[in-house]
């Protein structure tokens, strides 16, 4: 039930950023296998080395040089949790105009030290795999570096996946979540549209 609930909160953000004016696509970097914390004969250990989030870019690669084949003259890119190394990665590598990072995690200070393209990190109070401390590090140093447009924000009183997996019969769930999504949207809008 959960991972039906995220795919239709993924798609209801997809078809938000769509609504924007935007071409999304949202590529399956789990291969159809996304984890399921139900089936207890694949840990999550077993599953995250099955799907290291550092070869995401691998992926994305083939999806950006086609949307670019087709006309595309900017890309961005958003990355929830595992995403969030992809995105960061694309970014190192100028592969696309405009990143965000939604509840970041599996990406080091030292990564954020590499993005060369404007970049939002979106963050919540209460995550241990990403915690305010290691936000406030990412901020620290995107503020060295002026030339690279970028926004942190610590979103309080949130948890890890607030964007994307929250109840959407919790109001003020729904409210902090689309907070974040106009954010994401916004810094689409101010680094694509041109």
């Amino acid at each position: 039930m959960a991972i039906t609930i995220g795919y239709i909160l993924h798609r209801k953000i997809a078809d938000k950023v769509a609504a924007n004016g935007y071409f999304v696509v949202v590529p399956d970097f789990f291969n159809g296998e996304p984890y399921n914390p139900e089936n207890v004969n694949r840990r999550f250990a077993v599953w995250l080395k099955d799907h290291d989030p550092g070869k995401g870019i691998e992926t994305a690669k083939p999806v950006i040089e086609a949307l670019k084949s087709k006309g595309a003259s900017a890309v961005g890119v958003a990355g929830f949790c595992w995403g969030a190394r992809t995105v960061t990665n694309l970014g190192k590598a100028k592969l696309v105009q405009a990143s965000v990072l939604l509840h970041p995690s599996y990406i080091t200070v030292d990564d954020i030290r590499g993005v060369n393209v404007p970049i939002a990190i979106l963050g919540a109070e209460h995550d241990t795999l990403s915690p305010p401390k290691l936000i406030k590090q990412f901020k620290h140093v995107l503020d060295a570096k002026p030339e690279i447009d970028s926004y942190v924000k610590i979103f309080p009183n949130v948890s890890h996946g607030w964007t994307v997996r929250y109840d959407p019969n919790d109001p003020k769930a729904v409210q902090e979540a689309n907070k974040a999504h106009k954010i994401m949207i916004d810094w689409f809008n101010k680094h694509l549209k041109k």
